[in-house]
């Protein structure tokens, strides 16, 4: 149901759901509340989210719960070295009237879940992003629409880098977010080991579908952004780009390379989103301020002596907030 009589009453609509999806969501995962709010935000946004965690901390499972409560389709790709880019989009057969028939890949889905996105090489890494940019795929020549809303969630695993691809910086500005996961709290730990132990199976209900999800990220991009708050925006996205007009001492002296233009056109759609999910019609500064770290930290690139001095990249993204 997407008739609302205003969009003041359809934001409220999405400030009382999303209360409901996280209730629901905490049945099953413990914890993880600032990477469950990352996930989210990005599919009202309709962005992508890279993940970043060690193995074991039950990104699948925080996926496929969240694919649920949304009533979506979901599918699992693990990334390997030698996936080829049609194992994703999907390839044309000849069946038995020796005609062509395309047979869909697993990125037709809602929410796709990209294990290891590293660990597979640049060819079909390129296959997933195209679809992330385009919605859409192309296998010899004929484009195929992917089903909406389309959501990419990527991980990485920090630790093992050997028989990686590391992602190239621009494929890295496609995703919106990024979001680290990092070991529960002891006392979610705690529960989560006495609960995945005993014959208790928490289950989460469905909150959303699929044509409420494209109404809400349309509602998202029709609330109304205040120019101080566009301006704190784009100025933070300069300020992080060394050697020009806004950059900090520290930038200059600690990035090779700072944040593009589509930065800020995630923090503020990022903006909007905390905004509406926290109950207000309307961002301010410290909606862009909540998002940022996800936003930008992903887009920086360390040089040697920020290496070396130890600096790390939310240190610098905190003092220039």
């Amino acid at each position: 149901m997407t008739n609302y009589s205003s969009e003041v009453e359809a934001a409220d609509a999405l400030h009382k759901k999303y209360k409901e999806l996280k209730q629901e969501i905490g049945k099953v995962i413990i914890g993880q509340n600032e990477v469950v709010d990352a996930v989210l935000m990005s599919i009202f946004a309709n962005g992508h989210t890279l993940l970043i965690g060690v193995p074991g901390l039950a990104k699948t499972l925080l996926v496929r719960t969240i694919a649920d409560v949304l009533d979506l389709n979901f599918s699992r790709i693990q990334f390997t070295p030698d996936l080829m880019p049609s194992d994703i989009t999907g390839s044309e057969i000849l069946d038995e009237k020796r005609e062509f028939k395309f047979i869909r890949g697993p990125l037709f889905s809602n929410i796709v879940l990209a294990d290891e996105i590293n660990r597979t090489p640049p060819k079909t890494q390129a296959a997933l992003l195209e679809a992330m940019q385009e919605k859409s795929i192309t296998v010899n020549g004929k484009n195929h629409k992917l089903d909406e809303p389309f959501f990419v969630l990527a991980t990485q695993n920090p630790i093992e880098q050997e028989g990686t691809y590391p992602l190239p910086e621009a494929q890295l500005d496609r995703f919106m977010f990024n979001a680290i996961l990092d070991y529960p709290k002891y006392e979610d730990e705690l529960l989560v080991v006495k609960n995945t132990t005993s014959g208790i199976i928490p289950t989460a209900n469905k909150i959303l579908n699929a044509s409420e999800i494209l109404y809400f990220q349309q509602l998202v991009r029709k609330v109304p952004v205040a120019d101080n708050v566009l301006e704190y925006a784009v100025k933070l996205v300069t300020k992080t780009r060394p050697n020009t007009a806004n950059a900090t001492t520290k930038v200059n002296d600690y990035i090779s390379f700072g944040a593009g233009p589509r930065a800020g056109q995630f923090l503020i759609l990022g903006a909007k989103c905390h905004a509406l999910i926290n109950g207000s019609y309307s961002p301010d500064i410290d909606d862009v301020k909540a998002v940022a770290k996800d936003v930008l930290r992903h887009r920086l690139i360390k040089n040697y002596k920020a290496e070396a001095e130890g600096v790390s990249i939310e240190q610098i993204i905190e003092g220039l907030m």
